[in-house]
């Protein structure tokens, strides 16, 4: 009874925000497609998007498309289609924003760069920055304008792909890395030192972008990455966010990593595929009202252990951030009241780093997930510009504020 009270709430809330661009949505409801192209983002109808035939044989980062757009008066910007790569090595093509401050650059060298990653938390592609930033709807502009005030050149890419797979680490590390590569072609020095930096959604594409650099973008000259609140862990999320106030966002989360690995459909009963049908282009703030429905993974799973399956382990375990070593130090800030994202995740990436021979400092400020935003970013946007300007560090430090 509760399930079925839970789901019935469920489809009420989301239906209130539901697009109107399915082709025939009661039937699908009544009668859930298998088809995986069922669950991807409502195309925005924007031809700009499509990439030309054949930019599958081009190198990741090559530019696709190009567009001048309006974002903010204190600097001119400019929107890039670039080819870049999948959670499965497959050609696809994404989108960045490239802002560069009106002001001439008065510091030392080339002006730096900061691959600015907002918390996209979104399954839809009306909520990805470059759908934002032209219409002045963008959530995290504040932070765009205060990485621009201080003369960086920053690039604001929509990191979940064009099938906004929402907390899916390799696509997000993948599509960070070919912005900055694109952004070469909008005027960012081949050399210009970079800053990578992101909050709670922003960390998992900062973290993933740090630790897939090596191997996949070695060329890039990252200086610093900086994040905070990152959801590093999945086994962690279970507990945290499954069946809890966070359970909205818990759910967007499976939907949105499920379009990278399509397998995991196999796995959700009839109400779980209806549920992602009315959620497949929510933006975070439908997907957080969704939270107090409290709704368990497991009443939408068709298998007796959704967590244990061996689809499941497999896709958590390949998006557990720590496994590979980032060249470029690291800055992580973490609450140390946080319920949400426990401290443990980022502890644990710490411990996994430093092990690997990293150089990773972990600051646990004061407060729950949106008060630990607010006490550490500061602290870790003055290491980045130290890192920046060129001052050196090294070795792992973990201070409790």
């Amino acid at each position: 009874m509760r399930k079925a009270l839970v789901l019935a709430g469920a489809a009420a809330v989301m239906l209130s925000f539901a697009p109107s661009a399915q082709a025939d949505p009661v039937q699908d409801f009544l009668a859930p497609p298998r088809d995986p192209a069922a669950y991807l983002p409502t195309s925005l109808g924007d031809p700009w998007f499509d990439p030309p035939a054949g930019y599958e044989s081009l190198q990741p980062g090559a530019v696709l498309n190009r567009r001048d757009v309006a974002v903010t008066p204190e600097a001119s910007s400019v929107q890039l289609l670039f080819r870049s790569t999948d959670s499965k090595n497959r050609p696809i093509a994404a989108a960045t924003t490239v802002l560069t401050p009106n002001a001439p650059w008065t510091g030392a060298g080339d002006r730096p760069v900061i691959a600015y990653n907002e918390a996209t938390d979104s399954l839809g592609n009306q909520c990805a920055p470059s759908y934002t930033l032209p219409r002045g709807t963008n959530k995290e502009i504040d932070q765009v304008r205060i990485l621009l005030e201080r003369g960086y050149t920053v690039v604001v890419t929509d990191y979940q792909g064009p099938r906004q797979a929402y907390s899916a680490g390799l696509v997000s590390g993948h599509t960070v890395l070919d912005g900055l590569r694109a952004s070469q072609s909008a005027g960012v020095a081949a050399d210009a030192p970079i800053g990578i930096t992101g909050y709670s959604g922003g960390a998992i594409a900062s973290g993933w972008a740090a630790q897939l650099a090596p191997e996949y973008a070695p060329e890039l000259n990252i200086a610093g990455v900086a994040f905070g609140g990152p959801p590093t862990d999945y086994k962690i999320l279970q507990t945290s966010l499954n069946g809890q106030i966070g359970s909205g966002l818990f759910f967007a989360a499976t939907v949105g990593i499920a379009r990278e690995y399509p397998e995991m459909l196999q796995l959700s009963n009839d109400n779980g595929l209806r549920a992602a049908l009315l959620a497949k282009d929510q933006c975070v703030d439908a997907l957080s009202y969704s939270g107090l429905l409290l709704i368990q993974q497991q009443a939408l799973s068709s298998v007796p252990n959704i967590f244990d399956h061996p689809i499941s382990r497999a896709v958590v375990e390949e998006n557990r951030m720590g496994q590979r070593k980032p060249d470029a130090p690291i800055y992580i800030y973490q609450g140390l009241q946080d319920f949400l994202i426990p401290k443990e995740g980022a502890e644990a990436v710490q411990d996994q780093w430093c092990a690997a021979g990293a150089s990773v400092r972990l600051e646990e400020v004061p407060g729950d997930h949106s008060l630990a935003q607010t006490n550490g970013r500061p602290g870790a946007y003055d290491w980045l510009g130290q890192r920046l300007a060129g001052q050196s560090t090294a070795g792992c430090e973990r201070v409790i504020r």
